[in-house]
């Protein structure tokens, strides 16, 4: 359903003020209300995760426990897939920009997206996106773990954004003192380009658009191996607390979905 044919929902006798969208069942979203609890959102999503580092003892220790169980399964091949990309600059430096931008702009670009053209279905996955990142701050907070880039030189790990600086490094003066470095378990990349696959998918036309949007998942996984950000355990987990945030939304949402709840009853 459109922003146009969500106009001709009849008054429902709530408020409604300039600029408003209106979904099934009469209720509004607002631009601006969305991007101020967004903006709020994140602020504290990022005071709790770089207010948490953890120790580093605890955070290699996981870091063990997670190599060894990866290595029970036949998963544990980080470094020797990093240490064939070293081999092709290019490649590095593009997943260095890749990570360090993508993330954001991609996801900010599905949300927009959803609101103007799906806005039924933007409250179902605003809700599940802000529930999946909660669970993340909780893993993030009773398990510390030390990504690869961060282990001692004997297990043969790079830190490319270090070696190869882009837009940033997580060992520049300002970074390095405010991002929790031992927030990798699950990740968040993984689960927020995830998300955007499943807003975009089902709703593009165009065939190409739509192998891109599927792909953004499996190339996310593919840069946060080769830049040794995380273990492929991490984005295991990132896939496990966006099912967790769908579960959760499906149950919690009521707004956009009124119409469909009493067909179904």
């Amino acid at each position: 359903m459109t922003g146009t044919e969500t106009d001709a929902v009849p008054r429902t006798g709530r408020l409604r003020l300039q600029g408003a969208r209106t979904l099934r069942g009469g209720r509004h979203l607002y631009w601006w209300v969305e991007i101020l609890a967004v903006l709020a959102f994140y602020l504290v999503y990022s005071a709790v995760r770089n207010a948490n580092q953890g120790d580093a003892a605890e955070a290699f220790a996981h870091a063990r426990q997670i190599i060894h169980l990866q290595r029970l399964t036949g998963l544990y091949h980080e470094e020797t897939l990093q240490d064939w990309a070293l081999h092709f600059k290019p490649i590095v430096i593009a997943c260095n920009y890749f990570y360090g931008s993508f993330h954001f702009v991609v996801t900010i670009g599905a949300a927009v997206f959803l609101y103007r053209r799906f806005p039924d279905d933007y409250p179902l996955f605003r809700n599940m996106l802000a529930l999946a990142t909660t669970v993340a701050l909780v893993g993030f907070v009773m398990y510390p773990l030390m990504p690869p880039r961060l282990l001692p030189e004997s297990y043969g790990f790079v830190d490319t954004l270090a070696k190869y600086p882009t837009f940033w490094s997580f060992n520049s003066g300002a970074m390095s003192k405010i991002s929790n470095q031992y927030a990798a378990m699950p990740s968040v990349h993984v689960a927020w380009a995830t998300w955007c696959a499943l807003a975009f998918v089902p709703r593009v036309r165009a065939r190409r658009a739509k192998v891109l949007a599927a792909s953004y998942p499996i190339v996310t996984v593919v840069v946060i191996v080769l830049t040794a950000n995380h273990y492929l355990l991490d984005a295991a987990g990132g896939l496990a607390i966006l099912a967790a945030g769908y579960a959760a939304a499906h149950i919690l949402t009521r707004a956009g979905r009124e119409a469909a709840r009493r067909h179904a009853t």
